[in-house]
């Protein structure tokens, strides 16, 4: 456990001071681009970015309601793309590559049963989740889902993961301490962590 704490810590010390920089250099611009790219599915942690945007907002530096619009509205753009990948280029493309890494066709059968079957609630269980929360943009646009569903659903899970972010960082840090900062956010990405873990083995 100790272990697990120390390299969290030492992935969101890092992350943080980038991120941190960015955001106070170009406000709302970098929260949108730094969601977006999360939401890609591109590894940007959203859980120092949107911490940041409420301890930011409690400096003073940003509007939170602002901020949590400008994550809301990157997180989407970046999941529209890998929506639209999945639906326009189609899964047994997109499968054919994912051979590579040794992941094999009955697992992907069964994930694509269980997807039919739990879609909708996928789609939105799923931007709670650490991980998992970008990459069921893919499934959803394999499966052809409606749009107008897919973003409905998206929109309302990462409001709730945006919101819940930034008043975790609003009313539980302080630039007063950096190390109790690094703590606090390290530790709550092992929370949202074994959330995760619990859910994948759920899923299984």
């Amino acid at each position: 456990m100790t272990g697990l704490v120390g390299i969290a810590l030492s992935l969101v010390s890092s992350s943080y001071a980038t991120i941190s920089l960015l955001v106070k250099h170009y406000s709302y611009a970098a929260i949108f681009v730094l969601m977006l790219l999360e939401g890609s599915s591109i590894p940007v942690p959203s859980e120092v970015v949107l911490p940041l945007v409420g301890l930011f907002a409690k400096e003073g530096l940003l509007k939170l309601y602002l901020g949590v619009i400008a994550a809301l509205l990157g997180s989407i753009a970046g999941l529209a793309i890998d929506y639209y990948i999945g639906y326009f280029i189609g899964k047994d493309i997109v499968y054919k590559h994912l051979k590579r890494f040794h992941i094999k066709q009955e697992s992907l059968d069964a994930f694509d049963k269980w997807f039919e079957r739990n879609g909708l609630a996928a789609v939105f269980l799923s931007r709670l989740i650490p991980a998992l929360r970008t990459l069921m943009s893919f499934p959803a646009g394999f499966a052809k889902m409606p749009p107008r569903k897919f973003f409905a659903y998206s929109i309302a899970g990462s409001l709730i993961w945006d919101v819940v972010l930034a008043l975790y960082g609003y009313y539980a840090l302080s630039t007063s301490n950096a190390v109790l900062l690094m703590t606090s956010i390290g530790l709550f990405a092992l929370v949202l962590y074994a959330i995760y873990y619990i859910a994948k083995k759920r899923m299984k």
